[in-house]
């Protein structure tokens, strides 16, 4: 197979395109669109957004240290788009994209009503790295859409139409090709009897 050698560039894809909402006191919340996020930690629970200092939500965010993370759904994928590409300069994003504030736990950043899934930040450190800041920062808490919990109480996260950002599209995440560890599980005889079948 042949391949050709480009400049160094970022080819980690698909990300999360995640909403990430912010707020001065006193003043309107903003929210702004981040693909350059991920997990850092598991215990603490720690992630990270990286936001170019430019952008109208940075300084919100370095100024009052916390943030909350929205991920987005195939339904979000408009207002996901207008949040990257408008600033909160010009206009009001929550009001004008009929988003809902919901109120945090932790942190004066509202959540958006709309998301199934919220993570309230509170940031640990900046890392000044060039085009982007990273803003590590430990989770304060999660909150979870009820619809998608089932009677026994498991959150159903991939039912919710989960969107991902990959090369300058957004896609909708596709169909299940595996579970974790599932390619060294022992197979039960079952599935055994399965395979023998075809």
């Amino acid at each position: 197979m042949a391949k050709q050698i480009w400049k160094a560039g970022n080819m980690v894809y698909p990300l999360p395109a995640v909403m990430v909402s912010c707020q001065r006191p006193g003043e309107k919340a903003n929210i702004v669109t981040v693909a350059w996020t991920g997990t850092i930690c598991t215990n603490p629970a720690m992630l990270y957004i990286s936001v170019r200092p430019e952008r109208h939500s940075y300084q919100i965010i370095r100024d009052t240290g916390e943030f909350v993370v929205n991920l987005t759904t195939k339904q979000l994928a408009g207002v996901t788009d207008i949040c990257g590409v408008r600033s909160g300069r010009e206009m009001d994003k929550f009001r004008e994209l009929h988003l809902t504030e919901e109120p945090s736990e932790y942190v004066q950043a509202p959540c958006i009503a709309q998301s199934p899934v919220n993570i309230e930040c509170r940031v640990e450190q900046v890392l000044e790295l060039g085009s982007h800041h990273m803003f590590v920062a430990k989770v304060l808490a999660v909150h979870v859409d009820e619809a998608y919990i089932d009677k026994k109480g498991k959150f159903h996260l991939n039912d919710t139409g989960l969107m991902a950002y990959s090369h300058g599209e957004y896609r909708e995440l596709g169909g299940l090709l595996g579970t974790f560890g599932y390619s060294v599980k022992k197979k039960s005889k079952k599935d055994e009897r399965q395979r023998r079948k075809k």
